[in-house]
């Protein structure tokens, strides 16, 4: 695609075609029923990748979501698995009618992506987190705070698109995946973290604040 700038994520050009062929054809062979349903079937499906522009409040310490959706779960825990520390998960519900292009949460270095493939329940559940196909990602702040983000397919979802490896510099806000028809994506913010949403939701990629960072102050030196 080199620096063209697409108004669909490049992830779906390959879904579009394959919807937008047999509609060309039927316009051709004079199906026009068919092919009345086929063109609106492809508009859905340029619908469904669309990727609008997203402008990250002010803020470098404010994490924003990576995934447009719905807040189905905020919770502290111990995330053993990757990070090892006590923190808070806030996990994001994208059904078929959210914009499904993800999201760099805070700026800084990806220290490591792990991809498991897994079974398909619905990513509303619980269990879905840890039995369906996901990929996770580690981000470390220019501070040293990890923070961690996974991808979750869901029941209709069955592809995990990631476009980041490990090493990448990213940006807040910058574009670094998406998860196929419906699925969903869990955050962990470090402890020390200040919660800025609350269940039930409703949050966009790249735009919404889910929590922002502490870290430590420098004292202040009087003369």
């Amino acid at each position: 695609m080199g620096n063209i700038r697409l108004w669909v994520a490049k992830e779906g050009v390959p879904f579009i075609l394959l919807a937008a062929l047999p509609a060309l054809a039927a316009w051709i062979l004079d199906g026009v029923t068919l092919a009345v349903f086929l063109t609106l079937l492809t508009l859905w499906v340029v619908w469904f990748f669309r990727d609008p522009e997203r402008f990250p409040p002010p803020g470098e310490h404010r994490a924003v979501s990576p995934a447009d959706g719905k807040v189905i779960d905020i919770q502290r825990l111990c995330e053993r698995e990757f990070i090892g520390d006590k923190g808070t998960k806030i996990s994001i519900f994208m059904n078929v009618f959210n914009v499904h292009v993800n999201r760099i949460p805070l700026s800084g270095k990806i220290a490591h992506i792990s991809y498991r493939p897994g079974k398909f329940f619905s990513a509303n559940l619980d269990k879905a987190s840890q039995e369906n196909e996901r990929n996770a990602l580690i981000l470390e702040t220019p501070a040293g705070q990890k923070v961690l983000f996974i991808q979750i397919a869901g029941l209709v979802a069955r592809r995990i698109a990631c476009r980041v490896n490990e090493g990448d510099r990213v940006e807040r806000g910058e574009r670094f995946g998406m998860i196929r028809f419906g699925s969903r994506v869990d955050v962990f913010l470090p402890e020390s973290a200040e919660i800025l949403v609350h269940l039930g939701d409703h949050v966009k990629a790249g735009e919404s604040v889910l929590g922002e960072l502490k870290t430590e102050k420098r004292e202040t030196i009087k003369s």
